[in-house]
This record gives structure tokens, C-alpha cells and sequence, in this order.
């Protein structure tokens, strides 16, 4: 076999296998701009729920955009347009309210795409829809750390 077209067929695996260990790398990587995802049950038993905890902590990084998925499910009563739930962010120190966090829920899924307060510190979500007797429960705690 000529010399030149050996060096052809081992340049070219190489440049094959190059580019898969690139494509491979680069597949593992976050898209750009791509939202953390955070998925909540608003529950029909009036609770704020996240899958595998006892009580609903939310923990993100100042500024971090997320995208909030919330199942609703109605409870005992809703508003009279429909809202089976409210979800709104308030700061644990003053009760401030975090204006961009702010929603109500229909009966599904409500998607929400926002961003984690730029403040440090705890947070609470609490409904602002009357959904049940157990309203004043439905509470969820939020910690945005620096």
C-alpha cells in the first residue's frame, strides 16, 4: 500500500473520531439560556408539593431564571374566573412582595419562566386564591443564596 495513502486512511479515522469525541463533549453541556426547571404540585388538599419532600423547599442562586411548571388541581372552591390557585412570592423579612412572582393558577399545568430574586435570603410562596378551609396552609419556603 503506497505510504501517502495510508497516512490518508489514518488522518481521516482520526479527524472521525475527533469530531464524536467533540460531539460528545459538547452534548453533555447545558444549552445556553436553557432554564432550570422546577416542577410543584399545587395540590387539591391545598399544599404547595415538591416530588420527594415532606415540606416544599425551594433553593436557587440570586438572579437564576427558572422555569416554574405548577399542576394545579382544584380543591374545594375557586375564584369565579376559574383561578384554583394563587402563587405568590413574598420576602420572609418584611412581607415585601416579589412582583415578578406573582400568579394565578387555572386547573393543569401553568408554566412560568422568571427570575430567582437578586436579594439573598429566605422567601416565602403562599396562595392567594381561597381555595379551601386549609387555605391559610398552603405556604411553600424559597431560599436564594448569593
Amino acid at each position: 500500500m503506497n505510504i501517502f495513502k495510508q497516512y490518508k486512511i489514518r488522518g481521516s479515522v482520526l479527524l472521525v473520531a475527533a469530531v464524536f469525541a467533540v460531539a460528545s463533549v459538547v452534548a453533555c453541556l447545558p444549552v445556553y439560556g436553557q432554564d432550570h426547571v422546577i416542577e410543584i404540585l399545587a395540590d387539591k388538599d391545598s399544599h404547595f408539593k415538591v416530588s420527594g419532600q415532606n415540606k416544599p423547599v425551594i433553593t436557587l442562586k440570586a438572579g437564576e431564571q427558572v422555569l416554574l411548571r405548577i399542576d394545579a388541581r382544584r380543591s374545594k372552591t375557586w375564584s369565579r374566573d376559574g383561578m384554583v390557585h394563587g402563587f405568590t412570592m413574598l420576602r420572609a423579612r418584611d412581607r415585601a412582595r416579589v412582583i415578578t412572582w406573582d400568579f394565578e393558577l387555572k386547573p393543569g399545568i401553568n408554566e412560568f419562566t422568571v427570575a430567582a430574586p437578586t436579594e439573598p435570603g429566605e422567601y416565602e410562596v403562599l396562595c392567594t386564591v381561597i381555595c379551601s378551609g386549609d387555605h391559610e396552609g398552603m405556604r411553600m419556603k424559597v431560599i436564594v443564596l448569593p
